[in-house]
């Protein structure tokens, strides 16, 4: 039962996807107005948690609006005081049955929204997933005017006027408090467009069968949702009762200048926090004391700087070249002065991060024919206006991130990964993870160089495992973005400093509920 709830929740689909799927439920014979009954009689057990005893339904011409009126005729037998406002007149043929049905129970039905008495909250079942039309008119009025209603709105699978692949408001829609997706994930919900729409989100699994999702998606779906536990089983636990500090990987970083010396300190203690058994620093000479003070543990090297106080080349120790290290990350803090070192790594056999700086040096040097020669793996993290720069060709990430993320990939060969709210990494096959938890709070200066140093440390110690390069990208998002949730239910968002983050890293692991810590964490960790 949990390998297949864990499978289900892992999946993301666009409409048509999910559209097939249902039709393949329906032509093995489950009818659909049983699902319907199912699928509402869930959501009305669930609803029963919004505060309040009376509740408006709103009503549209689909199934979405009949699931609405099942959840309605539910309610009102448990005792609520119920309405029903649909300003449409004509129906699908199951749902205006459950209208007739309704009335005939005596529940209130209004066409006006003037004639609507009050109510505690709303259900919101005016359009379900694969809407691609704007909404306009009446229509359009209504939906606004209940938004200013601010009262607790639910909505059934989407808010109504969302677009279930991209995200984007079609005309105007419904601003749910709490939004109840059923049956699979959807695209729209890891869309940042969508976001301040869907309010707090919750799959209501009605028990989709793996065959037909297999069917329709094949065995390795290509957009997958990062859960707890897809991401602590590429965490490098437990270690082997015999090994040695090079056996757990040696990371190179190569950060810092003399103005962004914060930048080197912070991915230090992010690389730190990953366990990476040798950690090496390549810094301006003039900061080496700096990092030593804080990271007395790690091998500073400290780098002959040019004028402005970046690093003029590498100066490694004897005997060391870049093919010493397991993995390398590179980038924050350096300036566009360390153009150099940027080419020197992008030309080594190492596996790569490339954050920050290393980005913009990319960018000027052309990152897909860069990436596209470089044989060893690869990863870039740039927020949207880095990753404009990077791939100027490629359509903007804010009207489709996901499309995005997934032409940059492939083009390049990279993995990339595309921070935002809901941060989206895709591979060259073409496949896409989201991170479906995030947090405002990682909105401030430095989180990135965080995830940049956690991501090398992993990625460093899984350079002898058999470990696909995207899961351990995805493991470091989750783990950095969970960090900063932890984080900001002890210190609120405005709390959150990127070196309080660097903090929170150990702590959220051994926070996790016991659930979902892995047999290798020992009692005291649960």
């Amino acid at each position: 039962m949990q390998d297949r709830q864990e499978q289900i929740s892992q999946v993301v689909v666009t409409a048509a996807q999910m559209r097939d799927i249902e039709e393949r439920i329906f032509a093995a014979g489950m009818p659909v107005a049983a699902l319907m009954e199912k699928v509402a009689g869930l959501i009305a057990h669930r609803v029963q948690e919004v505060a309040g005893s009376r509740v408006g339904i709103l009503v549209g011409p689909g199934h979405n609006g009949g699931d609405a009126l099942v959840v309605a005729r539910e309610l009102y037998f448990r005792g609520y005081g119920v309405w029903i406002y649909s300003p449409f007149s004509q129906f699908k043929e199951l749902t205006s049955q459950h209208l007739q049905y309704a009335q005939c129970l005596g529940i209130p039905y209004y066409q006006e929204i003037s004639q609507l008495p009050d109510c505690d909250f709303l259900i919101d079942g005016l359009f379900g997933f694969g809407l691609e039309r704007p909404i306009t008119d009446a229509i359009a009025s209504a939906i606004n005017q209940f938004n200013t209603w601010h009262q607790p709105i639910v909505s059934i699978d989407i808010p109504s006027g969302i677009h279930t692949d991209t995200g984007e408001v079609l005309g105007t829609a419904i601003r749910a408090t709490h939004t109840f997706c059923l049956g699979l994930w959807k695209l729209a919900f890891f869309e940042d467009a969508a976001l301040e729409y869907i309010g707090k989100a919750e799959l209501i699994d009605f028990d989709i069968p793996l065959a037909d999702v297999q069917a329709v998606l094949g065995d390795a779906p290509k957009i997958k949702r990062i859960t707890p536990a897809t991401a602590l089983a590429t965490l490098p636990l437990p270690r082997p009762s015999v090994t040695h500090k090079y056996k757990e990987g040696h990371l190179l970083l190569i950060c810092g200048s003399r103005r962004y010396a914060g930048g080197a300190i912070l991915t230090a203690l992010g690389a730190r926090a990953s366990g990476v058994g040798m950690l090496s620093i390549a810094v301006p000479e003039s900061l080496k004391h700096l990092l030593v003070s804080h990271l007395p543990e790690a091998l500073i090297v400290g780098c002959p700087e040019t004028e402005s106080g970046a690093i003029a080349h590498l100066q490694l120790p004897e005997n060391t070249d870049l093919s010493s290290f397991s993995a390398i990350a590179c980038g924050p803090g350096l300036t566009l002065d360390a153009t150099p070192i940027v080419q020197e790594v992008i030309a080594s056999d190492r596996s790569l991060v490339l954050d920050a700086d290393g980005l913009n040096i990319l960018a000027q040097m052309g990152a897909i024919p860069t990436l596209q020669r470089r044989a060893a793996p690869t990863v870039i993290t740039p927020h949207t206006g880095e990753f404009q720069r990077l791939f100027p060709n490629i359509a903007n990430p804010q009207k489709n991130r996901i499309k995005a993320v997934q032409a940059a990939a492939v083009q390049s060969g990279a993995v990339v990964l595309l921070k935002g709210a809901r941060t989206a990494i895709a591979n060259s096959q073409g496949t896409i993870w989201i991170n479906p938890e995030s947090t405002p709070a990682l909105a401030r200066g430095g989180s990135g160089d965080v995830l940049a140093g956690l991501m090398g440390g992993l990625l460093a110690q899984a350079a002898t495992k058999e470990i696909p390069l995207e899961d351990i990208v995805a493991t470091a998002a989750w783990w950095h973005s969970q960090s900063a949730i932890l984080a900001a239910q002890e210190r609120t968002e405005l709390g959150v400093d990127a070196f309080t983050l660097t903090q929170y890293l150990m702590k959220i692991i051994s926070n996790l509920p016991a659930i979902l810590v892995p047999p290798f964490l020992s009692e005291k960790w649960v």
